[in-house]
């Protein structure tokens, strides 16, 4: 199977590692996986700061080799929600709860170019220690570390 998933991946954590290890659970080992890896201009949208791209790219590509996956698999940039997902032949979308609905508007505009659907896989998002979801915001923010551990601040009456 050809299997499309894509993000910032910034900071890579293990939310993001369950997506990317879920792709290549359904390309099987003679499939292929595509990662799009948002452009520096697209991710700079978010509410935090975002390493450059070739740094989220060496940090990608570290970690997915580290899987020793046998499907083959490439990283595209993205300069937008869709990428190629609108246009390219790929069989399966891999999804979190939060980027389902990008999902969803990805197959609708399939069909008005009269593309055929793809399967939408959606992941449960990754929950940190304290129930709440992982996000790149709450690690950036320094409440979370990238496994979802909480971060404890000493305050000043503690000192």
């Amino acid at each position: 199977m050809k299997i499309m998933v894509g993000g910032t991946f910034d900071p890579l954590h293990d939310g993001h590692r369950l997506l990317i290890r879920r792709a290549f659970e359904l390309a099987h080992p003679d499939g292929m996986v595509i990662i799009g890896l948002t452009s520096d201009s697209f991710a700079n949208r978010k509410s935090h700061p975002i390493h450059p791209y070739a740094d989220r790219y060496r940090d990608l590509t570290t970690y997915i080799t580290s899987l020793h996956p046998k499907a083959r698999w490439e990283i595209e940039e993205l300069h937008d929600q869709y990428g190629s997902t609108l246009d390219a032949d790929f069989d399966a979308l891999v999804v979190s709860e939060e980027t389902f609905p990008v999902g969803q508007s990805i197959n609708q505009k399939r069909r008005e170019r009269g593309k055929p659907c793809v399967e939408i896989h959606m992941i449960r998002c990754v929950l940190a220690e304290d129930g709440r979801w992982i996000s790149s915001t709450r690690i950036w923010r320094g409440e979370i570390d990238t496994h979802g551990r909480l971060i404890h601040r000493i305050s000043q009456k503690e000192e």
